[in-house]
């Protein structure tokens, strides 16, 4: 009783603060899947992954190119809702070697990244925004960094655990802050959208991701 009595007054603290979760922890209410991700809620947790043997290769030997375009064929799961200005906070873990992202205002939902023949000058990072998440992935940009408009300074992220995002999305600036450390800012591209959905994604058939504690507190 106590401790239902605890979730209750915690959950009247946020609604109050004017905080929303985005994910109920039971379900998918409220999102979609976009690309051959394995999207599934366990305990509280979304957990991201592919089964490569999905769209896999049908002939061997490959080329290079061939190998490419199966490995980094994107998988994303957005929002149904959108939204313009407002502040976001989550928890994420992703395997050794893994590489995701949040992307937002992405009015595509990731249309260009999931094809049978990607078009990587669209992503979500061209089009829209993202915000790396890296976890030993070869890569430059470390988890926190802009893609494209800024990169993150190093040092905030916990190897091998959970990590928190506090992502402040405004019309003239973004600010990433992770596990409470400011590492990135930068002024938005006025040629990119002004709102749209959130999507989290699984980079390539190897990642494994989850998310937790996805709240948001919308602006206007």
């Amino acid at each position: 009783m106590l401790r239902v009595f605890v979730l209750a007054l915690a959950a009247a603290s946020l609604q109050g603060a004017g905080w929303r979760t985005l994910f109920n922890g039971r379900d998918l209410t409220g999102w979609e899947s976009r690309g051959d991700g394995i999207w599934t809620v366990l305990e509280g947790v979304l957990l991201g992954q592919r089964d490569p043997k999905n769209n896999g290769p049908k002939e061997f030997p490959l080329t290079e190119r061939q190998f490419q375009r199966w490995l980094n064929r994107q998988a994303w799961i957005y929002t149904k809702d959108e939204f313009t200005e407002y502040d976001l906070s989550l928890e994420y873990w992703v395997r050794a070697g893994g590489n995701s992202g949040v992307s937002l205002h992405d009015g595509t939902r990731a249309g260009y990244a999931i094809a049978a023949q990607p078009d990587y000058s669209k992503t979500p990072a061209h089009v829209a925004y993202e915000i790396q998440i890296n976890h030993g992935y070869p890569d430059p940009k470390p988890s926190g960094s802009i893609y494209t408009l800024a990169e993150a300074k190093e040092g905030a992220q916990k190897l091998h655990q959970w990590n928190r995002f506090d992502i402040e999305v405004r019309t003239a600036t973004m600010r990433v802050k992770l596990n409470g450390v400011l590492v990135a800012e930068a002024p938005t591209d006025p040629a990119r959208p002004k709102s749209g959905p959130i999507g989290l994604q699984l980079h390539d058939m190897y990642t494994v991701a989850q998310f937790r504690n996805i709240k948001i507190r919308p602006l206007r």
